[in-house]
């Protein structure tokens, strides 16, 4: 059931929206459902749709604090994990909800040409799948390339360690094939900011891997990736920092 909260005279959140048509699969209906947090007051806003975080493996829709009556609408959304759903569900999922958010938000008072997608860890990974490899909005007749930016909170550059642990390769074993937001470089794809902790406070070779995506993006020609480190940040708070580069960038745009 969709249900409407007020939250104050400005905000609203819609909650609990099924952002597929009813399935067969009932851990697909479950799962697959969205929060939309908008201003009710502002017209032509920008839209952030929030990836969440758990390792492909965990973790439920939420809207960031930080996020919250900043003028701009947040779309949060959970999608199947593993080992319940392997790949390409959780990718089929957050095309899916990308879709969602194009299709509705001016309905609302959004504008469609303002849409981001940005997540952190496991969610920043997805968000720059969604947003590189073109193919999955595709099924839904969008165009990638129209997101406004991809903003990737201590994502995976590298295909997931959970997609590599699954097929037995070690945590320490790097791979790049097609799940790999590396494999996917372009010099045509949206906007990208990768910000990532502390190199050494960070997850596994996190920071390294963003690294190498900055300039493998810069050396097909893409003059709009940018890196960020937060230094002193670890995996988990370097959050606090890097939403305010989301914001900052997001209202700059």
């Amino acid at each position: 059931m969709i249900t409407f909260g007020e939250l104050s005279a400005a905000y609203r959140l819609l909650e609990n929206v099924s952002y597929y048509s009813k399935d067969e699969d009932e851990y697909k209906n479950e799962r697959c459902k969205l929060d939309f947090y908008y201003p009710e007051d502002i017209t032509d806003f920008s839209t952030v749709v929030w990836f969440h975080e758990g390792g492909l493996t965990s973790g439920e829709r939420y809207i960031p604090e930080a996020l919250k009556e900043q003028s701009i609408a947040v779309i949060a959304f959970s999608y199947r994990l593993y080992p319940k759903a392997k790949l390409p569900a959780c990718l089929e999922d957050c095309a899916a909800a990308v879709a969602w958010s194009f299709n509705n938000v001016s309905q609302y008072g959004g504008d469609q040409s303002k849409i981001y997608v940005s997540g952190h860890s496991a969610g920043g990974y997805l968000a720059s799948m969604i947003g590189l490899d073109r193919r999955w909005l595709r099924i839904h007749n969008i165009d990638a390339n129209n997101l406004a930016g991809i903003i990737s909170l201590s994502g995976h550059a590298i295909t997931h360690f959970t997609i590599r642990q699954d097929r037995g390769i070690p945590e320490t074993q790097p791979i790049v094939d097609e799940y790999a937001p590396l494999y996917h470089v372009r010099n045509d794809a949206p906007d990208l900011l990768l910000i990532t902790g502390d190199r050494e406070l960070e997850a596994l070779g996190r920071y390294e891997e963003n690294l190498y995506m900055w300039r493998m993006m810069k050396c097909v020609g893409h003059s709009r990736t940018f890196i960020y480190e937060l230094k002193g940040s670890n995996h988990v708070n370097m959050r606090e920092g890097a939403y305010s580069i989301l914001l900052d960038y997001v209202k700059k745009i």
